[in-house]
């Protein structure tokens, strides 16, 4: 969990207080005519029967506020209309501040009853922030792999009982309440001020909704929507030159079609029309990969490998000489054909079982898209 700083702190805490005053400001602007009234009238026209003398301005100041809570310090005055001050003032004080200057001092120093006012006042605090409207499952989780990336986010959830609100907020992810479909929360959020949104709510029309939105505050703002239609996806990257509408069933469709297939695949994605998957493998005992470099393996297999795990050390780019041998593990970003001939070449088995049901007339997967990419 990422602390706040000071200087966001403090600036959260004065735009609260701008807020509040503007909320309480006929009660505030009473009370402080109540007090300039009192004090002036008590400071030229009281004069104390004992000492026969005028009031000095802080005596003036402190039997005012004394006179509106009823306690006055002084005499009852012989003047007729300073009589009826003394009688209108508590009255007119006490209403006043019962109705709004209690209130206020409450909310300004009790801000943990107003969350969801501190939360908005956080927000408001955000610069070149990503904001993040739906915090369902996709949301919470989108929202923790930014935060992992360094990235500060400013979340919109409509309901109030989300099972993930509190862990977000115990992050210190400002979360604000409401539909993100209205102008004012994108305001809230201070869109307009964000390098980037993510509507992934579980409705189409309401993240395109939220994306159109956020680019007429922000023309260059960058837009991730999440898309169940991928035939709407398609038709808003070509009409709203959107590029980052995904299809949530074409993102879900290769890791089912992956597992599918037994074959020892991390992620699996489309890359417009082609599945690019991320693997690993370990190269076994006299295969054709022991002794090649990663120049080789990259070029022979049509593939990239971004890791390269060897008995001593982990290398996350491994240079093009680096020798592969029996025992290390790389983790490649391929094509399924692609991975199919690293499985082969680096001598793993095709079948995760280790065995071959008996009786079965149907070869392995591996062999057979081998088969079919050799013609």
């Amino acid at each position: 969990m990422r602390p706040y700083s000071i200087r966001r702190y403090l600036r959260a805490l004065w735009r609260d207080t701008r807020v509040l005053v503007s909320q309480f400001r006929t009660s505030l602007i009473a009370f402080a005519a109540l007090i300039c009234i009192g004090t002036l009238s008590l400071k030229f026209f009281y004069v104390h029967p004992e000492t026969a003398q005028h009031l000095g301005w802080m005596d003036a100041i402190y039997a005012t506020f004394m006179l509106l809570l009823a306690e006055t310090p002084l005499p009852f005055p012989e003047t007729s209309w300073l009589q009826i001050l003394f009688f209108i003032t508590p009255v007119i004080g006490l209403a006043v501040a019962a109705d709004g200057v209690l209130r206020f001092g409450v909310a300004l120093f009790n801000r943990r009853e107003r969350k969801e006012a501190w939360q908005v006042a956080i927000a408001s605090t955000y610069r070149n922030h990503v904001v993040v409207c739906g915090l369902g499952k996709v949301g919470y989780r989108v929202t923790k792999e930014l935060l992992r990336l360094g990235e500060e986010v400013v979340g919109i959830e409509r309901d109030a009982a989300g099972p993930f609100l509190e862990e977000l907020q115990q992050m210190n992810v400002p979360v604000l309440l409401g539909n993100a479909r209205t102008w004012d929360m994108l305001e809230k959020a201070c869109v307009q001020e964000a390098s980037a949104i993510v509507a992934c709510t579980e409705d189409d029309l309401t993240n395109l909704d939220i994306a159109l939105d956020a680019r007429e505050a922000k023309p260059d703002i960058k837009v991730v929507l999440r898309m169940f239609d991928g035939k709407l996806a398609e038709k808003v990257h070509r009409g709203f030159g959107i590029h980052t509408a995904f299809s949530t069933s074409a993102l879900a469709a290769p890791a089912f079609a992956a597992a599918a297939t037994h074959a020892k695949i991390d992620q699996s994605f489309y890359l417009d029309d082609v599945l690019m998957n991320v693997a690993r493998a370990k190269i076994q005992v006299g295969s054709a990969l022991d002794g090649r470099t990663v120049a080789w393996a990259e070029e022979e297999l049509d593939l990239t490998i971004v890791l390269h795990e060897g008995q001593d050390a982990v290398d996350p780019h491994p240079a093009p000489d680096v020798i592969l041998r029996a025992g290390d593990c790389v983790v490649v970003f391929a094509s399924l054909e692609s991975l199919a001939r690293l499985r082969e070449m680096s001598g793993e088995a095709c079948d995760t079982s280790g065995q071959k049901k008996k009786g079965s007339p149907r070869r392995p997967w591996l062999a057979r898209l081998l088969e079919k990419d050799g013609g």
